[in-house]
């Protein structure tokens, strides 16, 4: 078996291309318009520098006020494609509620290693934290979510040892919502994709949230859709047991009407990623 009981890539494929039933232009082009018409409807900061290289920069959509609460969001594109230009249509639903949202780009696979996607996540967050007065906003109250490469970036920051590493608080992140993440990298070198992950044995072990301690006290919640091959809701359930099982606040839930692209709706004004994430900041610190 290359993985569980996966004997061949073409299985494997099966389960993590998403994209087989979907038109990826389609997808992509309604994105961008949707993307497009938030950033003229909104006050926003483009490519804000985080980091050193190009691609480690930001859209800062700012809601109305001083020291709002602040969420990252980190796309998809399975590490390999895409950026934030294609997802500022997310903002929506928080910027309207008094969330500022950062739409965090990241250089891809294979121009840089998996692990040097994952250091620019954290780069984000760590610059954000510390860059709260100069962005109009309270550091104290920041969370992330992300979807599908981006969920398991979320992840990676909750067992990311910020303390240790960043010399920051552990309890820098107040709430991490992952929508379809990827928890167990150990399909994926046996996958269509590894030409452009080129991922070693070790990076799976390093990388993968589902074998990583978590260092952020933060309650989290996993999303899947029902719509989605069955290893998206395997991986998630499989993700909740590792963090009940270190004592976090955890919830994960199967929307049975989605597929894995139609998640992303739920960050409109009222719906359901945006209400999660506005609760969040409303309770007391």
């Amino acid at each position: 078996m290359l993985y569980r009981d996966f004997a061949t890539q073409e299985a494997i494929d099966r389960q993590y291309d998403p994209l087989r039933e979907r038109d990826p232009m389609a997808l992509v082009t309604d994105w961008r318009a949707r993307s497009e018409a938030s950033r003229a409807r909104y006050r926003v900061t483009l490519d804000q520098p985080f980091g050193p290289s190009l691609a480690e920069c930001m859209d800062v959509f700012h809601a109305e006020g001083t020291k709002t609460p602040v969420h990252l969001f980190f796309h998809g594109g399975y590490w390999r494609s895409l950026s934030h230009k294609e997802f500022g249509f997310v903002v929506d639903g928080l910027v309207r509620a008094g969330v500022t949202v950062a739409v965090v780009n990241y250089a891809l696979c294979p121009s840089v290693p998996f692990s040097e996607v994952v250091r620019q996540s954290q780069a984000a967050v760590a610059w954000v934290h510390r860059n709260g007065e100069r962005l109009g906003v309270d550091a104290g109250q920041l969370s992330v979510s992300g979807h599908s490469a981006g969920g398991h970036l979320c992840a990676m920051l909750l067992a990311t040892d910020w303390e240790g590493v960043f010399g920051l608080p552990n309890d820098l992140i107040r709430g991490a919502l992952c929508l379809s993440g990827l928890y167990d990298l150990g399909p994926f070198p046996w996958s269509w994709l590894q030409p452009k992950l080129q991922l070693t044995g070790r990076d799976v072990a390093a990388y993968s949230p589902l074998f990583r301690r978590t260092h952020v006290p933060a309650p989290v919640h996993l999303v899947a859709g029902g719509k989605e091959s069955s290893e998206f809701e395997r991986q998630m359930l499989a993700h909740a047991r590792h963090l009940e099982a270190q004592g976090m606040e955890v919830t994960s839930e199967l929307l049975p009407d989605d597929d894995h692209f139609s998640l992303l709706d739920h960050y409109r004004p009222g719906g359901h990623v945006a209400e999660r994430i506005g609760a969040w900041h409303r309770r007391p610190a």
